[in-house]
């Protein structure tokens, strides 16, 4: 989970980059509120997507801005200074609109902020919220900078609490996609192996966590699917595309394996073998200062000297807690790779007569290059 250090860490950071006449932000966006504090709803909970704010200092202060029956479902650690919980749920009297309970909670604290010396972050906060502070004053904010693309790019380079937390991600990843092998096979649903891959995913992370992407078979039909898993029953030739995030915390992995139904003809092979060769060169444009667009060229021309039709997605993206983060490994891309990125790496092709398949790992980049996060193996069948 994000840490204390960890939280104040990048709370630094994000004043490092702002002038120095601003002395407060107001954060809303719930991944930010996590991202500074560790405060976010449990997705598994009875408050899961509800709103709450952060309210940031210099001084290296900070106050949460909750009501008292989101507060209860933290899905972490809250590292904040103060919180300013306002009762909304009871179980005595009725409930009213459940944003005005964080409106209130910032009330409390409106007469300690300068107008002239604070930003919003503008996305996130709602009307309500902007209101509350601006009450009857005419002044406007601070410079016009927007805090959440300020944010969002200091997001980019993981802190090692992150990292920690996309590794447990991953492991527990790993988990699954083990057991993708042995619930894979002629005669079961789609629906059934995205059952036994959420089992494995959530004991190895050792709680309720959400378990999504996609768990679709293709075959020479159907050579491209994608998707929730549905009832349809595999069958002898198929190919099963096992392509899923873990989240924890609201950090998520991502990767993927494809597994053959019964075994794979010669054709398929050669397919699988492209894919994952692809990988491997995509690999050595993994480094600090590399673009963006090498790393999707060197998957798209290892896929065509193969004889193949070139990658019509995406090679990669970042990863972190939305999907997907920069950088976006793509044939226009503007994006150059930096020191503690964490990025997936996924070639995929999808043939007619044959089925589709992608195969995925992820990776940190470092100062010497790139560091392998994910282990799962990659093949049609289990070694």
């Amino acid at each position: 989970m994000l840490t204390e250090s960890g939280c104040l860490q990048r709370q630094a950071n994000l004043w490092n980059c702002l002038p120095t006449e601003i002395h407060w932000v107001l954060i809303a966006d719930p991944r930010h509120v996590q991202y500074f504090s560790g405060f976010r709803c449990d997705p598994v909970s009875f408050s899961a997507d509800q709103t709450s704010a952060l309210l940031l200092f210099r001084d290296g202060t900070s106050t949460l801005l909750a009501d008292n029956f989101a507060r209860r479902t933290a899905a972490s650690d809250v590292w904040v200074t103060r919180e300013e919980i306002e009762p909304w749920y009871t179980h005595k009297r009725s409930v009213n609109n459940r944003h005005h309970a964080t409106r209130k909670a910032l009330q409390r604290h409106t007469e300690r902020l300068d107008l002239s010396a604070g930003l919003m972050e503008a996305e996130s906060v709602s009307l309500d919220l902007y209101q509350t502070i601006l009450g009857d004053a005419q002044s406007s904010f601070g410079p016009s900078l927007s805090v959440n693309s300020l944010i969002r790019q200091l997001r980019r380079q993981k802190l090692e609490d992150e990292q920690q937390l996309l590794q447990r991600c991953m492991d527990a990843g790993a988990a699954g996609h083990q057991a993708a092998f042995a619930a894979i096979q002629p005669g079961v649903t789609e629906l059934d192996v995205y059952l036994a891959v959420q089992q494995a995913a959530q004991d190895k992370a050792g709680l309720a966590c959400v378990v999504y992407g996609d768990f679709r078979a293709t075959n020479g039909k159907m050579f491209k699917a994608g998707g929730l898993p549905t009832q349809y029953v595999l069958q002898e030739g198929d190919l099963f595309i096992v392509d899923y995030s873990v989240v924890i915390a609201g950090y998520r992995s991502d990767y993927t394996n494809t597994i053959a139904v019964g075994t794979p003809t010669a054709e398929q092979e050669a397919q699988a073998a492209a894919c994952i060769d692809a990988l491997a060169a995509a690999e050595a444009c993994l480094k600090p200062g590399g673009s963006s667009v090498a790393v999707f060229d060197a998957v798209d021309r290892t896929l065509k000297d193969r004889g193949f039709e070139g990658l019509v997605h995406h090679a990669g993206h970042g990863l972190g807690m939305e999907h997907p983060e920069p950088p976006i490994l793509v044939s226009e891309s503007t994006d150059e790779l930096l020191v503690n990125d964490v990025v997936t790496v996924e070639p995929g092709l999808y043939v007619e007569g044959r089925g589709g398949m992608r195969f995925e790992h992820n990776y940190r980049i470092t100062e010497a290059g790139y560091e392998r996060m994910s282990h799962h193996h990659l093949g049609l069948m289990q070694p």
